[in-house]
């Protein structure tokens, strides 16, 4: 495995092409979006198109990212497969509309798409424009760094007047902002170009997921992860966003996800793309 720059600069070429999943096309265009005052029908409506449009943002490895799948490049991830075994349940096509992050629940507000899957954090401030479905996964907040800076970075003050990145829009912006005030936060819209800044030492740290904080320093020799340790609050799990009034969609999203968060298989879609991750890194 070759590691280091030319290694990451791969995974992002991977990552930033457009794409759709092996069982959906991935398409901003829509021939039937809504409005959030629509919500309260949404499910009959999904239900009579026989599809359900779905926002993400592919850049968040291992939960949704972008690989080649016989040689076509595909959206894949722990989310992906999630909401693939949902859309079977509720016996409707999923489609994938890929964007940038900070567009996601713009999106879903704006009627573009009919619920969110991002690895989105189910805030407070986010309630008040959304509903919700049940929390599937409960991320634990690292820093990362460069690996020759590892024993300069080992608890929150350290990093006092430093450098942090988070992904725009992200609740790992909110947690830079809230639990590392005296450092100065750089937002990027993908977790792959901080990684490179990070790289590059145009920034100091970053605070990203574990599981993608993991992927990307058993992909990179030169990354580790830092001692400094944040806070992790219930606000910070993963849930389904979905316009206000959706009750009827979110009984069914909820009663299938209830199911594999019960028999173990939400963990299992993230351990298996992780490891898939990590592969392609690899190649």
């Amino acid at each position: 495995m070759k590691k280091g720059l030319i290694g990451l600069v791969s995974v992002v070429a991977l990552m930033v092409l457009g794409a759709c999943s092996s069982s959906t096309t991935s398409s901003s265009s829509s021939s039937s979006t809504k409005s959030s005052s629509d919500a309260s029908n949404q499910w009959s409506e999904i239900k009579k198109a026989g599809v359900i449009k779905v926002g993400t943002s592919a850049d968040f490895a291992p939960f949704e990212f972008h690989t080649m799948v016989n040689g076509k490049d595909t959206i894949v991830g722990a989310d992906i497969d999630m909401m693939d075994a949902i859309g079977k349940e509720l016996g409707v096509k999923v489609e994938y509309v890929d964007m940038d992050f900070n567009a996601v629940l713009a999106s879903l507000e704006q009627g573009q798409v009919d619920i969110a899957v991002s690895g989105i954090s189910a805030t407070d401030e986010r309630k008040k424009t959304f509903d919700f479905s049940v929390n599937y996964f409960i991320p634990e907040q690292l820093v990362v760094v460069n690996k020759a800076n590892v024993s300069k970075y080992t608890t929150l003050d350290s990093l006092a007047n430093k450098r942090v990145g988070a992904q725009k829009g992200s609740i790992q912006e909110s947690i830079v902002k809230d639990q590392l005030p005296d450092s100065q936060i750089v937002s990027l819209a993908k977790v792959p170009n901080l990684m490179v800044e990070l790289k590059q030492n145009s920034i100091d740290a970053a605070v990203v997921e574990s599981a993608v904080a993991q992927s990307y320093v058993a992909q990179n020799d030169d990354l580790a992860i830092a001692d400094a340790k944040l806070e992790t609050a219930e606000g910070d799990a993963y849930a389904i966003a979905m316009p206000k009034g959706s009750t009827e969609l979110a009984d069914k999203i909820n009663s299938a996800l209830e199911k594999m968060i019960a028999d173990g298989t939400i963990k299992e879609y993230v351990q298996k793309n992780t490891d898939l991750a990590n592969e392609n890194a690899s190649n």
